[in-house]
């Protein structure tokens, strides 16, 4: 632990003053944390990479996790509320997507992370 701190104590109050000016606010800290709270679940994060494909329905999410549609369903509709996902409907279907490109681009980004060793 002791090669994570300073030998010396010292506040350079030019880097911590120019940090605080770039901070992000704090409504926007409070979503960027629950967006990476629901990338960090294993099921959040196997229905957002099936949904990179194509649109599907909560019964077919279901059979692919090998989850129940209750539990499915749950995880959507955490993800919709932080809109990481959306859905339409086709008659008696629920069909859910990704929200948008930006759900791509955060999870191939972790992807490249991941890999890169």
């Amino acid at each position: 632990m002791k090669e994570d701190q300073c030998k010396c104590r010292i506040i350079h109050a030019d880097q911590v003053e120019a940090a605080r000016k770039s901070a992000l606010a704090g409504d926007e800290i409070e979503l960027l944390s629950q967006t990476f709270k629901a990338l960090g679940d294993p099921s959040r994060l196997r229905i957002l990479t099936a949904l990179e494909k194509q649109e599907m329905c909560v019964c077919d999410l279901a059979a692919l996790l090998a989850i129940s549609e209750s539990a499915v369903s749950h995880q959507l509709r955490l993800l919709r509320t932080i809109q990481l996902v959306k859905n339409r409907r086709a008659g008696a279907v629920l069909y859910y997507s990704l929200d948008d490109t930006h759900v791509n681009v955060l999870i191939g980004t972790a992807l490249e992370h991941v890999r890169e060793k």
